[in-house]
């Protein structure tokens, strides 16, 4: 008899453990461990030997489990409400892999191997992605990334991304992708090759990797340029909404990894963030929002990344063609930086045009526009 102030607590589980593992269909090492647990004879500490057991077991392990769910959202709880200009801070490694659901003495039946970036267990059930969804909010206002075409100063695709802003209610990242797959944007110049896929969930894990499943991705077939900005176009959701440039971010289909997005083979890594240069406007409108109604004097702000930090800008009366122009500066030049310039108008329907223009030979390189209504 062992005097060891734990031993009841031991015994008890012990005797718990046996009889699930009773239950359990026998899978490879699974009558390795029934004979540890029975003939278990020396007691160790309490909480390291359990958490240990709940690895193997699945009835213990929902018990435990319940305190990563918490401490996770605990910590991105805090996270912005909403994402300011995109950084281009290089993220750091991550590792392609995620922890499997089930027990590892038992591999998976229903596939033959477990590619290093999905997850799989024994049931019958699809492979489900580790990690846990956000908490759900009531209403949020979100920035969802579009498509849209380029005049010039672009990397061959012909397109960039416009970020937009939506409100919506639920579990924010998850609405955010829903939003830039199954609806239209906003502005007619803005659209989403995503569209035609429906995403199943966004769950985020402790090594920052976050994995977004699909029940069906978009199918598509791009050129390798365009296919980029489109991929982009998810990453760039998905870390504005989180407030997180340095997430990677993981594409899956019903639960396995995906090799392909538009008709261009992946590496099989979680994808990483490009450089807002290379696949970002150079300048856009935040406000007034398409179709909105104003008030003059009218103010617009936007963000560029301006040759000599200035923006062009005209107002066009769609009734009787009266133009108004000027420029503006943004605050820094050569990056993305805020502008924000104040024009009078008379009433009626009008369209906002910002451009910049070449510094060679001064042709149009860059530009957004949004119709409004001014009383």
């Amino acid at each position: 008899m062992n005097d060891h102030p734990d031993d009841r607590f031991d015994e008890l589980m012990r005797r718990a453990l046996a009889e699930e593992a009773d239950r359990i269909e026998p899978a490879d090492g699974l009558h390795e461990i029934q004979a540890r647990v029975r003939d278990q004879r020396k007691p160790v500490n309490r909480r390291p030997w359990a958490f240990t057991v709940g690895a193997a077991v699945v009835g213990t392990a929902a018990a435990i489990g319940a305190f990563a769910v918490l401490d996770d959202n605990t910590r991105n709880a805090d996270q912005p409400e909403v994402a300011g200009s995109p950084s281009t801070t290089a993220s750091a490694t991550i590792e392609p892999s995620t922890q499997a659901s089930a027990s590892p003495s038992a591999p998976p039946t229903s596939m033959p191997s477990a590619k290093p970036s999905q997850t799989v267990n024994s049931s019958t059930e699809p492979p489900k992605t580790a990690g846990v969804p956000e908490p759900e909010v009531k209403a949020r206002a979100v920035p969802v990334y579009w498509v849209g075409k380029t005049v010039g100063n672009d990397t061959g695709a012909g397109v960039r991304l416009y970020r937009t802003f939506t409100w919506i209610s639920g579990q924010p990242t998850l609405e955010a992708v829903r939003t830039m797959t199954s609806e239209k944007a906003s502005d007619p110049d803005y659209y989403s090759p995503w569209i035609g896929s429906v995403v199943s969930s966004v769950t985020k894990s402790d090594d920052d990797l976050v994995t977004v499943d699909f029940k069906l991705l978009p199918r598509a077939k791009l050129d390798p340029a365009a296919a980029n900005i489109a991929t982009q176009q998810l990453v760039y959701t998905v870390q504005a909404v989180l407030g997180d440039s340095s997430r990677k971010i993981l594409v899956t289909e019903q639960g396995r990894a995906t090799r392909e997005l538009f008709g261009q083979t992946l590496s099989g890594q979680p994808l990483s963030r490009a450089q807002a240069m290379d696949v970002q406007a150079l300048v856009w409108i935040e406000s007034p929002e398409q179709k909105a109604t104003v008030r003059s004097p009218v103010t617009v702000r936007g963000t560029a990344a301006a040759y000599e930090a200035t923006v062009n800008w005209q107002a066009t009366n769609l009734k009787t063609k009266t133009v108004v122009k000027n420029y503006t500066n943004t605050k820094e030049g050569q990056k993305f930086s805020p502008f924000t310039f104040t024009t009078k108008l008379a009433p009626g329907e009008w369209q906002l045009e910002v451009f910049m223009l070449s510094g060679e030979d001064g042709h149009i390189t860059d530009t957004d526009s949004k119709i409004i209504f001014v009383k």
